[in-house]
């Protein structure tokens, strides 16, 4: 902590759990007494049941949150490819061409996820890419979503790799696809994977565009979980909410796993 005093560091660690935990920790943490729970007492839920988790993790439950890990996996590892390879390809670039693809990837996230949601379903409803009704929509409207974050960190990346060992590999002798795949890449693999964890985190929480596109069989779970509190149902929604939620920080925890080993190989 860059506060050296103990009182100043006393006081910073009660400002952060004044604002800590009201704004963040406490809403889940209600979201989490609320998947335990049959009723409400006042303002907060009681009841205590674990019978909310019997139909999350199973039946049109689990097959949303299949369809969910389908989804962000594919949608993440589209971006990261995608987003990858035109972060390489900006780094070549004069200054406004970089500031142009800049642009173009940062743009869906400029505007609202609906907007994208509803660009994509105009766009494919129609020959020659007719994909409105089906799981490719949904997979495109994510991966479109997600793209610019992979850009963005992968292309920080780039500008903080120091170009000496490519102009080592160079001057040995080495094609510039050797030292793309032998000498960039895997000083890039931390940031690589740290966007990959950021795409599907992203994803498997999006909801706004994924709503506008979803045919009926291919439902992610975030999906599930508005049209369970929709209908009122808002404790097996919790619990449904709290599978999300552990299974995205169960991948993410094996992706800062994978990126501590590539830090320190």
């Amino acid at each position: 902590m860059l506060v050296h005093s103990k009182t100043g560091r006393w006081a910073a660690w009660s400002l952060f759990g004044v604002l800590f935990l009201p704004l963040f920790a406490l809403p889940l943490l209600v979201v989490v007494a609320a998947s335990f729970s049959t009723h409400w007492s006042g303002a907060f839920p009681s009841g205590p049941t674990g019978g909310n988790y019997a139909s999350a993790v199973r039946g049109e439950s689990l097959q949303a949150l299949t369809t969910s890990l389908v989804t962000a996996l594919v949608a993440s590892l589209l971006a990261l490819t995608v987003g990858s390879w035109a972060a390489l390809a900006a780094a070549g670039l004069k200054k406004r061409g970089k500031r142009s693809l800049d642009a173009l990837f940062m743009l869906p996230v400029a505007v609202p996820s609906v907007v994208v949601g509803l660009a994509v379903l105009v766009a494919f409803s129609k020959p020659p890419l007719l994909l409105n009704g089906t799981s490719s929509i949904v997979i495109l409207a994510h991966t479109i979503l997600v793209t610019a974050f992979a850009y963005q960190s992968v292309s920080a990346a780039i500008v903080r790799l120091d170009p000496a060992y490519e102009q080592a590999a160079a001057s040995l002798g080495a094609r510039p696809a050797y030292v793309l795949w032998r000498v960039k890449l895997p000083f890039l693999l931390p940031s690589l994977t740290a966007a990959a964890g950021l795409c599907f985190a992203l994803s498997m929480g999006e909801l706004s565009a994924t709503m506008m596109l979803y045919p009926p069989d291919w439902m992610p779970l975030p999906v599930r979980i508005f049209t369970a509190t929709d209908r009122g149902s808002l404790f097996s929604g919790s619990a449904v909410a709290v599978v999300l939620m552990a299974t995205t920080l169960l991948v993410l925890l094996a992706v800062s796993r994978i990126r501590t080993r590539a830090t320190y190989r």
